[in-house]
Formats: C-alpha cells, sequence, structure tokens
C-alpha cells in the first residue's frame, strides 16, 4: 500500500467586481467615444441649422417691411378732368403719365412747405424717390371716388427700391456712385423726409397678398399671386394622387398576386421614386403640353397652368405614396385579417373596416409629406414655363385658377433669386420664409393626424 501524496489545491483568484479590468475599460472607452461622435454631429447639425434660419431670417426679414411716403398732391381738374364733367370714362382716359408730375409736384411743395433744405429744385428731380407704381394708385383712386378732383389729397404711396434699400441698410451711399437711379443728394433728402415723418416703414401686407411686379418696379412685388397657384396645383396633387395611391397600394399588397409581373411594378415604383424631379418636368413637358395641349388640342394644358403644374407634381409624387401607404398596410398585424375573416367578413370588409383604418395614421402622413415635397419642387415647373409668366393679377374664379397661366411659390422665388434688383432678392429670402411656414406647417399636421388617428394594439 503506497501513500499517495495529495498535491495542495491552488487558491482560487478571486476578482471583485467592483472593480472594472482592462478589457472592461477599453470597453466603456469605445462607447465614450462613440456617444462623444454622436453628440457631436447632433451639435454640429445644429450648429448649422442655426446659420441656415439665422441666414434666412435675416436676409429676408425686409422684406415684410417697406417705405411708405406720405405725399399731399393737388389733383388738377386742368390735367384730369378738362371738360368738368366728373365723368369716371373720361377721367380714365388720363394715363398715369399724366399723374406722375402732380405727384413730384406735391412732393417738392411738402418739402417747401416744411422748409426741409435740399439741393433738389425741380419737382422732376424727385423722381428717383417715388415707386413707378404710385402715379397708378392715385390714378385708381381718383377713378373711384372723381369727387377728390380739385382737392388737394394726402396719398400713401410706396417709396422707389433704392430708397427702401437705403433705409434698410442695403444701399449704401459709397456704393451709389455709378447707380443712375439714385444720388446722394436725394439720399439726403430722404434723411429728411425721414425726420418729418414724411417716409416711414410699415409691415408690408402686399409682399404676403400681392402679384408680382416688372423690374422697375420691385418695391411692388408680392407672392400672394403665386401662393394662389401653388394652392390650385396642391388641391390637383390631392385629388389624385391620394386616391390613385391608395387604391394602387391595396391592390399590390392585399390582392395582387406575387408573380414576375407585380415583382416588377414593384420594382419599378421604388426607381420612380429616385427619379430625378426635372425628369417628371421633361415628362410632363412632353405628354400634357406638347400631346396633350398640342397634339389633342386640350385648352386647359398649355405652359404655366397650375392644371399641367398640379399633374407633374401628381406623377412625382405617387411613388412616395404607395411606397409609405404599403409600409402603413404592411405594419397592421396579420392577426387582424384572420379575425375578421374567421367572423364571416368578406376579403374586401376586413381590408376596408379593419385594416385599412388602423393603417390611416401612416396613409396620412405618407400623402401630407408627399404633397409638402411637391410644393417645394422647383425643377419640374421651370420645364413647364412657370418662369416665363409674369403673374401680376390673380385668377377669375374657380377653373381659371386651374386652367389660366399662373405661378407658384418655388418658381417665383427662382425667378426673384435671378433679376438684377437687390429687392427681388430681398423678396426672394422673404418668400422662403413663407415657403418654410408652410412646408412646417403640412409636417406638423402630419404629426397631429398620425397621434390622433392613431391606435395600439
Amino acid at each position: 500500500m503506497t501513500d499517495a501524496s495529495a498535491t495542495p489545491a491552488q487558491p482560487s483568484r478571486s476578482r471583485s467586481l467592483h472593480q472594472t479590468d482592462a478589457n472592461t475599460k477599453r470597453r466603456n472607452a469605445k462607447e465614450g467615444r462613440f456617444k462623444a461622435l454622436g453628440l457631436g454631429a447632433i451639435g454640429l447639425g445644429l450648429v448649422f441649422l442655426v446659420i441656415l434660419m439665422f441666414s434666412i431670417i435675416s436676409n429676408g426679414a425686409g422684406a415684410f417691411q417697406q417705405t411708405f411716403l406720405q405725399v399731399p398732391v393737388y389733383l388738377d381738374p386742368a390735367k384730369l378732368d378738362k371738360n368738368g364733367n366728373r365723368d369716371p370714362a373720361e377721367i380714365a382716359k388720363v394715363s398715369t403719365f399724366g399723374y406722375a408730375p402732380l405727384l413730384q409736384q406735391g412732393l417738392l411743395q411738402a418739402i417747401t412747405d416744411k422748409g426741409i433744405s435740399t439741393d433738389l429744385a425741380k419737382a422732376s428731380e424727385l423722381k428717383n424717390l417715388i415707386s413707378a407704381s404710385a402715379p397708378n394708385v392715385v390714378r385708381q383712386q381718383v377713378i373711384a371716388n372723381p369727387d377728390l378732383i380739385g382737392q388737394t389729397v394726402t396719398f400713401e404711396v410706396l417709396a422707389s427700391s433704392r430708397v427702401d434699400g437705403y433705409l434698410k441698410g442695403r444701399v449704401k451711399r459709397d456704393q451709389i456712385a455709378l447707380d443712375k437711379n439714385i444720388s446722394v443728394a436725394q439720399l439726403d433728402l430722404t434723411d429728411a423726409l425721414v425726420k418729418e415723418g414724411m417716409a416711414v416703414k410699415k409691415f408690408n401686407w402686399d409682399f404676403i397678398t400681392g402679384s408680382d411686379a416688372s423690374e422697375s418696379r420691385a418695391e411692388q412685388a408680392g407672392i400672394g399671386t403665386s401662393m394662389i397657384g401653388s394652392f390650385f396645383m396642391m388641391l390637383v396633387v390631392l385629388f389624385l394622387s391620394l386616391p390613385i395611391g391608395v387604391a394602387a397600394s391595396i391592390y399590390l399588397e392585399e390582392f395582387a398576386p406575387q408573380n414576375k409581373f407585380t415583382d416588377l411594378i414593384e420594382v419599378n415604383i421604388s426607381n420612380l421614386a429616385a427619379v430625378p424631379s426635372i425628369v417628371f418636368g421633361i415628362l410632363g413637358l412632353a405628354l400634357f403640353i406638347q400631346f396633350g395641349g398640342g397634339t389633342l388640342g386640350i385648352s386647359g394644358l398649355k405652359a404655366s397652368a397650375p392644371l399641367v403644374g398640379g399633374l407633374v407634381l401628381t406623377l412625382m409624387t405617387l411613388p412616395t405614396i404607395i411606397i409609405s401607404t404599403r409600409a402603413a398596410l404592411k405594419a397592421v398585424p396579420p392577426s387582424i385579417r384572420d379575425a375578421a375573416l374567421g367572423v364571416g367578413a368578406s376579403k374586401m370588409q376586413s381590408i376596408f373596416h379593419h385594416v385599412l383604418p388602423l393603417a390611416m395614421p401612416g396613409i396620412l402622413t405618407g400623402t401630407i409629406l408627399g404633397l409638402a415635397q411637391a410644393l417645394g419642387e422647383t425643377a419640374p415647373l421651370l420645364l413647364i414655363g412657370m418662369i416665363g409668366y409674369i403673374a401680376t393679377n390673380p385668377p377669375d374664379g374657380l377653373i381659371s385658377g386651374f386652367v389660366d397661366p399662373n405661378s407658384a411659390m418655388p418658381a417665383q422665388i427662382y425667378e426673384w433669386a435671378k433679376r438684377a434688383d437687390p429687392a427681388y432678392y430681398e423678396r426672394a429670402w422673404g418668400g422662403i420664409i413663407i415657403l418654410l411656414i408652410f412646408l412646417l406647417s403640412m409636417n406638423i399636421i402630419a404629426i397631429l393626424l398620425r397621434r390622433k388617428f392613431e391606435r395600439r394594439w
């Protein structure tokens, strides 16, 4: 019998849970670096967002204010109503060229009466202070009320874009040496008119409600008419893309057989969602204007018409709506369909009574976001001629709103941005502010609708 010597057991090396080993330290360091990168990316994005918003607001806020002149004008009967009949038809024969000297003379007389010292001794030298639209404003009021003739009436008219730019800091004294539209003496007079209260800056409602103007009347331009054009285009997009897109989505998701043909359709829908918007503009130009309006002779399909713009944007928006609607239908659990079919409902009833209401939040969200995307598109509108038409008047009625030439907000902003007068550049930024307000409102509506109709299961 041999005695086997027992090997003493090695003491186990115990490790405290409160001590962090090297591997854990390295892992925590990686997680910390990743978190710091994420926070840095978010912070950098917020910085760029603040810079963008500051640039938009600082450059566009001036468009919502405009300089007005208080000008007392003697409405000389010898020039406005030679026969003394006070007949609006005869008074209307006097063009704006007959009212411009009266405005200039009235401003000169007011300067003299207030004792303002100036080197400008002639009434014609005050022409550059007054907007080219001012004579028409006076003319329209006189035609509407012929009894004003023979009286001295104080009119509030727009100042010229150079005077307005000077008071907003856009026009500098050291930059007008070669400017034929304003002089140093006229700027000195502008400062005096401000002190006397004859030149004041007010909120410019006409920018929101008005129409576009010619190159010589930048101070009169507004975005209101193009807003109406965008509204009619969005009506076309809404009433075409929503039913067509939802119907196509329901068929592809619930009824269509799984074969190569439906696979081809699905691939094409996904590809169309990634096609550049200008391609849809070329398609709309060829299909709706050249073929529909030209070859077929359909009167409503013509360049710059909101109907054509709406049809083009509908083609562009349909893939987005179909994809979002199919995703919303897929999100509904199959048990909802099985339960409806189990109690005797038909396939159609299970979809329209149970699946579709549950998918409605996603459908509405996708539709509104698609409309918001279409509202901000510019390239398709350029191809169908919405920048070649200056919309100076709103449409006369519902039908004319769809078929008469008009502009849209993105096209109007693009048109202003490429004009020479700096006042139009300011209005382009102001138009961007209004467009962003519309887009933000549509996104807020999408969020509210999702929360209102959302159901949890």
